[in-house]
C-alpha cells in the first residue's frame, strides 16, 4: 500500500513539474517581445530588479533576483546562486521547498548572466562579479547569510567567501559549490562558520587570458554556446535520466541568451580568464556541506571526495540516481540535505517531513517587458492565456 501511495505521489510531482516547465516555455514563446523574469510553482516567486551602485559602473545596475515574500530576522537568509551561463530559473523546483520549510530564500542572478539589465555594458569579469554580489549583500541582506552555489556557482561562492569573510557564515556545495554566508558580530579574524557546496566546479583553471585574441574568436565561441545543439547536449549530460521535458529545459535555460547584452557580457568574462579558485579552497576554514549527484556525468564524484579532504571540516552527502544538478533533478532530496545541515541534529524530523511533503501548486510565471514597469501574469492549466492575452493581464 505504501509503495502504491509513493508511486502516486511521485506521479503527481512529475505532473506538476511538467506544468511548471510548460509555464516557462510559454514565456519562451513570447520572448521576442517580453523577457521572462521569473517562474516558479508559486506566485510569490517574482524576479525583481534592484538598483545596485558599484565602483565599476557610473550608474546603478538594475540587478535581477527573486526576493522572499516575507523577510525575517529570526533565521539566517539563504542566498541561491546558479551555475555557468544560467539564471535563477534553475531554482524553480527547490526554491518553493526551502521557502515552505520556513527559510528566508533569495535567488540571485550573477552579474553577466540571468536577467539583469546590462544595457550600459559594465565589465563582467571575476572582480566585477564579486563586487556586484557584495553590494547586493550589503544593500539588501545586511546580515549573516547562507550562500548556495551549484556548479560554477561554487567557485563564485568560494571566491566571495575568501575575499569577504565578514559576509559569510554558512557554505554548501552541490557538484559546483554551494555556499552559505553569514556575518558574525565579533572582532574575530574568522567570521565564517559554515559553507555549502553543490556539484562544485572548483578545480578548473579558467579560460586563461584571451585579451589579445582577435575579437571574432570569442564571439564565435559564444554564438556556439547559445546554439540549440550544444544546449541540448549539455542539458542531456547534466541529467542522470533523460527528462521528459528535455527540450523545454533547453528553451528555459537559454532564455537569458536572448538579451541584447548577453554576448558582450559573456565574452568579457571569457577573455579575462574565468574562475580559478584551486588555491583558495584551503583558505576556507568553515564547516562545509558538499552535496553531489552520485551519477554526475559532468564532474566526477571523485572530485567530491577530493574537495571534502581539502576542506578542513566538511560533510559529504550524495544523491542517488542523480546527475550534475541535484536541485533540479532531485529537488526534494537536495532540499532535505540542506535543511538537515542547517537545522542540525536537533531538528524535529516530523516537522521537516511535513514541510517537504507539501505538493507543488500550479505555477504562475511573471514577465517584465524591458523598459516597462508593469508585471504580466501568465497562468497555466485550463485558464491559461495566449501570448497575446499575456500582455493584458497586469498585476497590481
Amino acid at each position: 500500500m505504501s509503495t502504491e501511495a509513493d508511486h502516486a505521489i511521485a506521479e503527481k510531482v512529475e505532473t506538476e513539474k511538467k506544468a511548471t516547465d510548460d509555464a516557462a516555455v510559454a514565456i519562451a514563446v513570447a520572448a521576442a517581445s517580453a523577457w521572462p523574469i521569473g517562474c516558479s510553482t508559486r506566485a510569490e516567486f517574482l524576479l525583481t530588479r534592484f538598483p545596485l551602485q558599484t565602483g565599476f559602473s557610473k550608474s546603478p545596475i538594475p540587478s535581477s533576483c527573486v526576493r522572499p515574500l516575507k523577510q525575517q530576522q529570526s533565521a539566517d537568509p539563504v542566498v541561491l546562486l546558479h551555475g555557468f551561463d544560467s539564471s535563477c530559473l534553475e531554482w524553480r523546483y527547490t526554491y518553493p521547498l526551502l521557502e515552505d520549510a520556513g527559510l528566508e530564500t533569495w535567488a540571485v542572478d550573477i552579474l553577466g548572466w540571468g536577467f539583469s539589465n546590462l544595457e550600459t555594458r559594465p565589465p563582467c569579469d571575476i572582480v566585477s562579479k564579486r563586487e556586484h554580489l557584495y553590494q547586493f549583500w550589503r544593500s539588501y541582506i545586511k546580515r549573516p547569510m547562507v550562500l548556495v552555489g551549484p556548479s560554477l556557482g561554487a567557485a563564485v561562492a568560494i571566491d566571495f567567501a575568501v575575499n569577504y569573510p565578514e559576509a559569510c557564515m554558512y557554505f554548501s556545495v552541490t557538484g559546483q559549490i554551494r555556499k552559505l554566508c553569514y556575518k558574525k558580530p565579533t572582532s574575530s579574524s574568522s567570521q565564517v562558520s559554515k559553507l555549502i557546496f553543490i556539484g562544485a566546479s572548483v578545480y578548473a583553471e579558467g579560460t586563461k587570458d584571451m585579451t589579445r585574441m582577435p575579437k571574432f574568436v570569442p564571439y564565435a565561441g559564444v554564438f556556439v554556446l547559445k546554439s540549440l545543439p550544444l544546449r541540448l547536449f549539455a542539458t542531456r549530460l547534466a541529467f542522470y535520466k533523460i527528462p521528459d521535458g528535455l527540450f523545454d529545459w533547453v528553451q528555459i535555460g537559454r532564455l537569458h541568451c536572448l538579451l541584447p547584452w548577453w554576448e558582450d557580457a559573456t565574452v568579457n568574462f571569457m577573455i579575462t580568464g574565468g574562475y580559478n579558485v584551486i588555491n583558495q579552497i584551503k583558505q576556507v576554514k568553515q564547516k562545509c556541506l558538499v552535496l553531489w549527484g552520485e551519477d554526475d556525468g559532468i564532474i566526477s564524484n571523485k572530485q567530491a571526495y577530493r574537495l571534502q579532504q581539502e576542506l578542513p571540516s566538511a560533510i559529504l552527502r550524495q544523491v542517488g540516481q542523480c546527475g550534475h544538478i541535484p536541485h533540479v533533478e532531485k529537488p526534494r532530496e537536495a532540499a532535505k540535505h540542506v535543511l538537515d545541515f542547517l537545522e542540525g541534529d536537533s531538528l524535529d524530523k516530523a516537522d521537516q517531513a511535513s514541510s517537504l511533503s507539501s505538493t507543488l501548486r500550479h505555477p504562475v510565471c511573471v514577465l517584465d517587458r524591458l523598459g516597462a514597469a508593469e508585471l504580466i501574469s501568465v497562468r497555466t492549466g485550463p485558464e491559461a492565456t495566449s501570448p497575446v492575452e499575456m500582455e493584458k493581464v497586469a498585476l497590481d
